[in-house]
């Protein structure tokens, strides 16, 4: 069993130590749909009109289509599905839900509208567990979502791709937007449990959906360096590409301001996914955090 881990891209990714922190995709708007059936490989071309036509229409208003599904739960077709729509820029951050009974309630869902929808109050846990991208999610996300769904500790489901399934499990939590990676369930738990309060838990964090790449590892250094934990205290306001090989990051919240230094780090090359072909590993790493006037 191990042997297999090891072959597969997550348990290469582990071996190499390559940083999960900057790995989150970008968005500041999501809206996910229950689906009841086998999930294709891109969302917008699922076979269903009525989920492919949304996901046309959720670009449209610039949100991010996910299907999702309850673990280890199969549901009629026609069942009413759940649908979530999320606003998680930092300060403006919200869950609506909606209850759909077919096509044409999705036809009508009102995407465009921020703070639409029944507020979800509770926080979620939502695992990738898209088996037709990565083999990795299909085994470490699904056995992930069933054992934290079994505690009963946080409302959990499977998600299609998340992106980097190399880090499977590999989860977002509701309402912060915050993605992690190599979880297990205690680590799972903890990371809605602190999205529930408002709060970050930084360890295996990949970052912040709403900042780029180098601004998600930006703000988790400044959280190493000075502890905190409020999600909304710490911002990226400037991200400067240098004459040098590096990237600068200025962060600002209540207690203060920062500049981070952003490089590439070289690494060996490893597939991406477990059917990918080699590719070079160049992290973004923080190697140095100055604290501002």
């Amino acid at each position: 069993m191990a042997g297999d881990r090891l072959e597969r891209c997550s348990g290469l990714a582990r071996a190499l130590a390559e940083p999960l922190p900057g790995t989150a995709p970008t968005a500041e708007r999501l809206v996910f749909v229950e689906s009841m059936g086998a999930w294709p490989r891109s969302v917008d071309r699922h076979p269903d009109p009525a989920i492919s036509g949304l996901a046309g229409r959720a670009a449209e208003a610039g949100r991010k289509l996910f299907l999702i599904r309850r673990p280890g739960r199969r549901r009629a077709a026609d069942a009413p599905r759940t649908v979530l729509v999320a606003d998680i820029a930092p300060g403006r951050t919200r869950v609506g839900r909606f209850t759909v009974d077919g096509p044409a309630d999705l036809a009508a869902l009102p995407l465009g509208e921020a703070g639409a929808g029944t507020r979800v109050t509770r926080p979620s846990l939502v695992v990738c567990t898209h088996g037709t991208r990565d083999v990795c999610c299909a085994v470490e996300g699904r056995a992930l979502a069933q054992d934290v769904a079994g505690t009963g500790q946080v409302d959990v489901w499977e998600c299609s791709h998340l992106g980097g399934h190399r880090f499977a499990p590999t989860a977002l939590v509701l309402p912060t937007g915050y993605l992690y990676g190599r979880l297990d369930v205690g680590t799972a738990i903890a990371a809605a449990k602190a999205a529930g309060a408002g709060e970050v838990e930084p360890d295996l964090c990949r970052g912040r959906m709403a900042w780029t790449p180098a601004g998600q590892v930006a703000e988790l250094a400044v959280r190493a360096e000075t502890g905190l934990r409020d999600a909304d205290a710490v911002s990226v306001v400037d991200v400067t590409m240098s004459a040098a090989p590096h990237t600068e990051v200025v962060l600002a919240g209540p207690g203060g301001r920062w500049a981070v230094r952003i490089e590439e780090e070289r690494g060996p090359a490893r597939p991406l996914s477990c059917a990918g072909t080699l590719e070079r590993c160049a992290p973004l790493v923080a190697t140095a955090v100055r604290a501002l006037a």
